[in-house]
């Protein structure tokens, strides 16, 4: 599965305004309500779960949060960039500005694995994420996401 695949124009924001992971998590799991037609507390609560087994605050400013779905009919991913840092509980205590939501469908298995190796080796790529930090608007990020997939495709 290729980030184009998962992560399309309206999948990205540019500079969300957040103080807390909570209110980020909220935030997310509305937009994403409007792009897979699913409940918006359902999203939520699926992304909170995963957060109390464990941070997906992977470091480097950067946070993949992500979760199963039933009736989901294919992988979706959002992705953020935080107007300000804000505390996530990542792994190295630094603030995340960066935050790659993943939804999968219940059935997805490995898909949901690859895709979420996918994401994490785009993001790891600390020029990659200078660029998402330098860039202005929506269209640019996205383009800079999925122009930069291609070069770390597995």
């Amino acid at each position: 599965m290729e980030i184009t695949e998962l992560i399309g124009p309206g999948g990205v924001i540019a500079n969300l305004r957040v103080t807390s992971k909570k209110q980020a998590l909220q935030e997310l799991a509305k937009r994403a309500a409007e792009l897979t037609g699913k409940p918006e507390r359902a999203i939520f609560e699926v992304l909170i779960e995963r957060e109390r087994l464990g941070t997906t605050g992977v470091g480097n400013g950067i946070a993949i949060p992500h979760g199963k779905l039933p009736d989901l009919d294919r992988l979706y991913a959002l992705f953020a960039r935080l107007e300000t840092p804000i505390d996530f509980d990542a792994i190295d205590e630094q603030p995340v500005d960066l935050i790659c939501v993943l939804l999968a469908p219940e059935t997805a298995g490995a898909d949901h694995l690859k895709a979420l190796a996918r994401v994490s080796r785009l993001l790891r790529d600390r020029t990659v994420c200078e660029k998402l930090r330098g860039t202005d608007g929506a269209e640019a990020i996205h383009a800079l996401l999925t122009e930069s997939a291609d070069s770390h495709a597995a």
